[in-house]
């Protein structure tokens, strides 16, 4: 079958060489700033909560530190939460969503658990709005043995060194029009595979875990978050990109299986959230609002049922 050109880069039908990437990577300009955007917010938390270097990217260290928050005292009786956002860089609300519930909210529930926070996974994706890493990895299939991003090895360090085991895990995505413009087709076409247009979901949605889909807990979730924008739709075929929706605003994945980054932990109460910033109907405020209002409504799930 021949593959016809759908992406500037690369041999239509064949799987992208070193040099491919190369050119890709030659195309990503800086576009915003890690240090201003997300460091110095870190920085001024730093005497409320526990801030812990866990790494550095490669391409440059001294630019790309990488930090979580931890909880200012552990609670010995209390669960472990873990919050990710910015594995995929270019998904906004993820990373300033994380830091607004840590300047806005994190307190409220610092006697009652034992709080990780890592707002920005990839920052060198966060610089240049990219869902991939340098190399063209995503680190968002990248929580494996062995793992292949960077990004995705150092948190894996930073959780296993831990020692703990963690209740809940909410990871802050975004689904964007780019994923359809931009993200798709450049994966099809680092793959060698034909692009096979789909549709961008209209509002909120959760990604639950096939082997746990914890249904109450996605729920809850799904009514926090209605508070502050519109829940996604399913489409005609009752499926969100290509998935099922098993209830309102839901759909599962193998988060394992996949190396997903919500399947890290295997905690108990797992779920990927996935923001539209794109809609008419939602603004920056609007979306990092709706990430602080879906972890809100998750801790208050779990710690509500944690004995049950």
């Amino acid at each position: 079958m021949t593959v016809e050109r759908f992406y500037p880069i690369g041999t239509p039908g064949q799987p992208w060489t070193d040099a491919d990437k190369a050119t890709w990577y030659a195309r990503q300009k800086i576009e915003r700033s890690y240090r201003d955007e997300v460091l110095d917010k870190l920085e001024r938390l730093d005497s409320v909560f526990d801030l812990r270097q866990y790494g550095a990217l490669s391409i440059n260290a001294d630019r790309y530190p990488l930090f979580a928050v931890h909880s200012a005292r552990v609670e010995p009786d209390a669960p472990w939460v873990l919050i990710t956002g910015g594995v995929h860089g270019y998904e906004t609300s993820g990373v300033q969503g994380a830091l607004a519930f840590l300047a806005s909210s994190a307190a409220a529930y610092a006697e009652r658990l034992n709080l990780v926070v890592a707002p920005c996974v990839s920052p060198w994706g966060y610089e240049v709005i990219n869902r991939w890493n340098p190399q063209a990895i995503d680190p968002n299939r990248s929580f494996v043995p062995n793992s292949p991003a960077e990004e995705s090895a150092a948190l894996m360090r930073h959780v296993a060194q831990l020692g703990v085991s963690f209740l809940v895990h909410i990871d802050l995505h975004e689904t964007t029009d780019s994923d359809e413009d931009e993200f798709r087709p450049a994966l099809a076409a680092r793959d060698g595979k034909a692009f096979e247009p789909g549709l961008i979901p209209d509002g909120f949605y959760t990604v639950g875990d096939t082997e746990n889909p914890q249904e109450a807990f996605q729920a809850a979730i799904i009514a926090g978050v209605e508070q502050v924008t519109h829940i996604a739709p399913a489409d005609e075929r009752g499926e969100i990109i290509g998935s099922k929706v098993t209830q309102r605003g839901v759909i599962n994945y193998p988060l394992v299986a996949l190396g997903l980054c919500a399947g890290l932990t295997r905690a108990r109460f797992t779920t990927t959230t996935e923001v539209y910033p794109d809609s008419p109907k939602a603004t920056p405020e609007i979306c990092n609002a709706a990430q602080v209002a879906a972890v809100q409504a998750g801790l208050d799930h779990a710690l509500a049922h944690a004995q049950s």
